[in-house]
């Protein structure tokens, strides 16, 4: 595997596990983007969702789990996309900065998705 691919594969294993140790350092933030149509009590789902983001981060990371880690990987940023509508919708009244940065992430889901397809196919190009 060219050496390019594995940095890619590192750096996304990485933003994974940093963003599942937020869940855990941070909480109230995630909670409060939970829908509420969803069974059960919003930290509940933070933790789930921060254990799910450091396995799969780890799995990612680690070679003989990559492409494994790398397809949930992109099913985890298509899961998680519900969170981003919402948290865009209930921000909607909140200062210019802050709406534009929850408005922000809804099209980022896009290059994370592909990202990690390519770190699956091993690739790090297009």
């Amino acid at each position: 595997m060219p050496a390019s691919t594995q940095r890619s594969a590192r750096a996304l294993g990485g933003l994974l596990i940093a963003a599942g140790v937020t869940h855990f350092a941070a909480p109230r933030f995630y909670d409060a983007v939970v829908p509420r149509t969803l069974p059960g009590s919003p930290r509940s789902w933070t933790y789930a969702s921060g254990v799910a983001e450091l396995a799969i981060g780890a799995a990612v990371v680690a070679p003989r789990t990559r492409r494994l880690g790398a397809l949930a990987a992109a099913g985890l940023f298509v899961g998680v996309f519900p969170a981003n509508v919402k948290m865009a919708y209930d921000w909607r009244h909140r200062p210019a900065p802050l709406r534009a940065a929850a408005l922000a992430r809804l099209p980022i889901q896009v290059p994370l998705v592909g990202w990690a397809l390519r770190v699956s196919r091993g690739t790090t190009s297009g």
